[in-house]
């Protein structure tokens, strides 16, 4: 379950801007940002995923989903750090790879819904990488993959 953890293939981004499809927040949209400032964006994931990564990036953490505070406990008890996470496309859905740094080694959990991993970024306040191809769609062609 580990691995090098050479990260060739992926570019560091940040989360630029979090906000909703719809006026009932109902569908979440973010924006990733490269260090260059290409920009990636992100939808059709849960308005309620968005607002937790928005009181996340505002700082709030004191009230946090039960899955994600599993997520932490788990963590502390078996002294697992989460140190990275990274964003890929699994077909027509983007996927996410949680890295966890152990005394020892690397583990990794793999292909799990990118936005929710994007949130466990928020909060713990790790480093999102994206592969580098995304960055070099077109937004047309991302939008067209939802059809």
């Amino acid at each position: 379950m580990s691995e090098p953890f050479i990260s060739e293939g992926y570019i560091t981004a940040s989360i630029s801007f979090v906000g909703f499809v719809d006026k009932l927040g109902l569908e979440g949209l973010l924006t990733l940002k490269s260090d260059d400032g290409r920009e990636f964006p992100i939808r059709a994931f849960s308005g309620e995923v968005a607002r937790h990564i928005l009181r996340f990036k505002e700082g709030d953490k004191s009230t946090i989903p039960t899955i994600y505070n599993l997520i932490e406990e788990i963590s502390s008890l078996q002294d697992l750090l989460l140190v990275e996470v990274r964003i890929y496309r699994n077909g027509p859905v983007l996927r996410s790879n949680l890295y966890f740094k152990t005394r020892k080694d690397i583990v990794t959990l793999r292909n799990y819904r990118a936005s929710d991993c994007i949130a466990l970024a928020a909060f713990f306040d790790v480093p999102i990488k994206v592969r580098k191809n995304l960055f070099e769609e077109t937004i047309e062609q991302y939008f067209m993959s939802f059809r």
